[in-house]
C-alpha cells in the first residue's frame, strides 16, 4: 500500500462514509467575499461542525492550521488566477505538490477550466502535478469546469471528469447538472471518486440539502461546496446537517 492509498483511506475511512470538503480559497480569485473575511473563525467552525476536509491557497495554511481538529483533513490548492485581470479562466501553478507536502497536507488540489484557449496549459498542469502526487505519496484533487457561454451539456462534463482521472485525479470535483440521473452517469463513467461543487449561493437551504441527498442517491462519493455554506451564517448549524447526511450518520433534519 503506498502514501496515496493510505492518506485515501484517510479520506474515506469506510465505503458508506462520503467525504465533506469545504474549499476556502476564493479570496484569492473573489476577494475577501462575504463569509471569508477571516478564515480563521469559520475553519473552527466548520472544523468543530464535522467537515472533513478544508481546501486553502498555500499562505492560507498558517490561518487554518490552528482552527484544524485532530480529525480535519488539510488540502492545499496550487492553482489560481484573480477577477482583476482578463484571464480569470487560465489557471497557473503558485506552488508545487513538495511546498504542499512541507506545508503538511494531506491533499492537493488543481483546477482544470476546459473550453478556453488556454485548457492545454491546464492539462499539461494537471498531469504533471499527478506524477508529482505519486512521487509523493498524496491524493490529487481535480477541480474540473466546462467553461461555456451558456448551459454545458452534460456530455462535455462526462468527458471533463474522465479526462481528469484519466490524466491521473485521484478525486474529481464537478458542478452539479442538476438531474440525478445525468450525475449519475458522470460517477458510472469516472473511474474515480466524483464530489460535487457549489458555486454562488443561489438556492435556499433546503434545496442544498436536497441536492446533497440526491448526490449521495446517485453514487456522489461527497460534496466540495464553499459559498453556498460559509455564506449562510451561523455556519455551524447547517454544516452539521451536511455532516451527517454526508458521512451516512443518520437523515439531515
Amino acid at each position: 500500500m503506498n502514501g496515496t492509498e493510505i492518506r485515501m483511506r484517510r479520506l474515506f475511512p469506510s465505503a458508506a462514509r462520503g467525504l465533506f470538503a469545504v474549499p476556502l480559497d476564493h479570496s484569492v480569485t473573489l476577494g475577501p467575499i462575504e463569509g471569508i473575511e477571516s478564515t480563521a473563525p469559520l475553519a473552527r467552525e466548520l472544523a468543530q461542525a464535522g467537515a472533513d476536509l478544508l481546501i486553502v491557497p498555500p499562505g492560507g495554511v498558517r490561518s487554518v492550521a490552528p482552527s484544524l481538529e485532530p480529525t480535519t483533513r488539510l488540502g492545499v490548492h496550487l492553482s489560481a488566477s484573480t477577477s482583476l485581470g482578463s484571464t480569470q479562466h487560465r489557471k497557473v501553478a503558485v506552488a508545487e505538490v513538495a511546498d504542499a507536502v512541507g506545508l503538511g497536507a494531506d491533499l492537493v488540489s488543481v483546477q482544470v477550466n476546459f473550453g478556453v484557449p488556454e485548457e492545454p496549459e491546464m492539462i499539461e498542469a494537471l498531469g504533471r502535478t499527478a506524477r508529482d502526487c505519486r512521487r509523493w505519496g498524496i491524493p490529487l484533487l481535480a477541480m474540473v469546469y466546462v467553461v461555456r457561454p451558456g448551459p454545458v451539456p452534460p456530455a462535455e462534463v462526462r468527458h471533463a471528469a474522465r479526462a481528469a482521472a484519466d490524466l491521473g485525479a485521484d478525486l474529481v470535483k464537478i458542478p452539479y447538472p442538476g438531474d440525478p440521473g445525468e450525475f449519475a452517469r458522470t460517477v458510472a463513467t469516472t473511474p474515480v471518486p466524483v464530489l460535487i461543487g457549489g458555486g454562488p449561493k443561489t438556492d435556499t437551504e433546503e434545496a442544498l440539502v436536497g441536492t446533497v441527498r440526491a448526490v449521495r442517491a446517485a453514487g456522489g462519493a461527497g460534496i466540495c461546496i464553499g459559498r453556498k455554506l460559509f455564506q449562510r451564517p451561523p455556519v455551524g448549524p447547517l454544516a452539521r446537517r451536511l455532516a451527517a447526511l454526508v458521512h451516512g450518520d443518520a437523515p439531515a433534519p
